[in-house]
């Protein structure tokens, strides 16, 4: 992007009554809209499944993310465009750019739509990532396997997500089939050395177009299947740690000139080093534990930093467990709601449930999530524990 065109972006500010476009019409689509809608914002989303989340709650437009003349309908009928997935196709974000107002820009999305260059732009920050080697044959895969011995990752560099696109090899065994499998999606690999964490953390940060920045509390994040399950707050380490992760988050916010959100993914070794996993630069699920546990969610955030309004306090008002639901949790789950939750009152705890509104319930598919708001973190685990919802 231009200065001319940052300098154009960055003095625009626009106020409830504007109409925000999504690109993308998913859950985080739709709990922007929520958030935006309650401070009077008018939001439209485009996605190519009818009915989908955000079309739910917003006006939607049917059609494929690479659509161009789609895209130009939706920046006929909004005022400013930002997105909600970082797989929408980078091409029609740049050409957004040109003919509508998109804060986000397209750079950080083609930087964090691929695993090299998102590498490369941390680096860049001055903040660590794991040791990595571009793949680009079984040959070249074999020597970084040899140089980061086993366990080792190796990723495909664009696409992939809850677990999939990437192949954790144990043993010299497993080169081959690994580079084989991963090789078909006729993209980049890259191989990352396994880092030995104790904990998985994130750091949600918000950056307005005039550089204020603020972070939310860093989240503890527990995984099942490669796909997160627990966001425990406030995360279950150091006051130090938590610092040092926030101000990470809010370097690489700045180093990569975000606006909106971007969510650093961490790993805390024993030793209380910090390495970046990954990126992404919008609301993340990890954050979801906001919408009741914050001043500020991290939706009406993102809203604020894309229309240019001041960031929003970030101040922690609960201890919060967020629970992922997925396809097999969402039948006990709503018997659970439709009858009296002793757990609950017994615990003293407080569980938010939001359902996306999606369609099919498939098991290991994401269909809403839970934020148990308690005194303390240990009650809130101990009521997901006593429903047995989560041990379908």
């Amino acid at each position: 992007m231009s200065s001319i065109n940052a300098d154009k972006q960055q003095v625009k500010t626009l106020l409830p009554g504007s109409t925000i476009g999504i690109l993308g019409g998913g859950q985080l689509g739709r709990m922007m809209a929520n958030a935006g809608s309650a401070m009077g914002y008018r939001f439209i989303a485009l996605d190519p499944v009818p009915d989908s989340p955000a079309g739910q709650v917003a006006e939607q437009i049917v059609a494929a993310y690479d659509d161009r003349e789609a895209a130009r309908e939706l920046a006929k009928r909004s005022d400013v465009i930002t997105y909600e997935f970082e797989n929408v196709d980078a091409e029609v974000a740049k050409m957004l750019m040109d003919e509508s107002h998109v804060p986000q820009g397209s750079e950080l999305l083609y930087t964090t739509q691929h695993r090299l260059r998102e590498k490369r732009a941390i680096q860049a920050a001055g903040v660590k990532v794991a040791p990595y080697r571009e793949i680009s044959s079984v040959d070249e895969l074999r020597e970084g396997v040899g140089a980061f011995g086993t366990p080792c990752v190796l990723k495909t560099a664009m696409g992939g997500y809850d677990g999939k696109g990437q192949w954790v090899i144990r043993s010299t065994d497993e080169i081959e089939e690994a580079y084989e499998t991963l090789a078909r999606a006729k993209v980049q690999l890259v191989l990352e050395q396994f880092i030995r964490f104790d904990k998985e953390i994130s750091v949600i940060a918000a950056r307005s177009p005039q550089g204020e920045i603020k972070t939310f509390p860093a989240a503890e994040n527990i995984h099942v299947d490669n796909i997160l399950h627990l966001s425990i707050v406030p995360a279950r380490i150091s006051e130090e740690l938590q610092r040092e992760a926030e101000q990470l988050a809010a370097r690489i916010a700045e180093g990569l000139g975000a606006v909106g959100l971007i969510a650093v993914e961490l790993f805390v070794t024993a030793d209380g080093e910090l390495f970046v996993n990954e990126l992404a630069p919008r609301p993340h699920n990890s954050g979801h534990y906001t919408m009741e546990a914050c001043r500020t969610s991290q939706f009406e955030q993102h809203v604020r930093a894309v229309c240019n309004l001041p960031l929003g306090d970030t101040t922690l008002m609960s201890p919060v467990v967020m629970v992922n639901v997925l396809g097999q949790h969402v039948e006990p789950l709503l018997s659970l709601m439709a009858s009296s939750d002793e757990s609950a009152d017994r615990l003293k705890v407080a569980p938010k449930v939001h359902l996306y509104g999606k369609k099919d319930a498939l098991v290991k598919r994401k269909m809403g999530h839970v934020n148990v708001l308690a005194d303390n973190i240990e009650a809130a685990l101990s009521w997901i524990e006593a429903t047995t919802i989560w041990k379908v």
